[in-house]
């Protein structure tokens, strides 16, 4: 089984900075993509951003050249840096891992991590 675990959440002042990572463990032979996403009370859940084993990225529009995510392949651990943040930033995040195969023979699955809390002050 592969499991998720998210660190690097907490409580900001807007205009601040955060960094987020997030480790997949168990017995992994590839990763597609990696990414964070984000959900806010009220709200459904939306892209914040995607990266791929091979390094490209994709962004939700209300976090473009704010945000940057990062991938360390070696590791099967995403980053994000978060700077700028806004009070609207705030929700909780969640790692995802998509198409993850444990055996070169594997049918690929998806994994969700259990979320870490952002709360940016206005």
């Amino acid at each position: 089984q592969v499991q998720l675990v998210e660190s690097g959440g907490g409580l900001v002042q807007a205009g601040g900075s955060l960094r987020l990572s997030c480790a997949a463990s168990g017995s992994i032979f590839s990763i597609d993509t990696m990414g964070w996403y984000r959900q806010a009370p009220g709200k459904q859940r939306e892209l914040v951003a995607e990266i791929s084993s091979g390094g490209s990225t994709n962004y939700g529009d209300s976090v473009k050249g704010r945000f940057t995510s990062s991938r360390d392949n070696t590791k099967n651990t995403v980053y994000l840096q978060m700077n700028s943040l806004r009070f609207e930033d705030t929700a909780v995040y969640y790692c995802a891992a998509f198409r993850v195969r444990q055996k070169s023979y594997d049918v690929w699955r998806d994994y969700w991590g259990q979320g870490t809390q952002v709360t940016v002050s206005s």
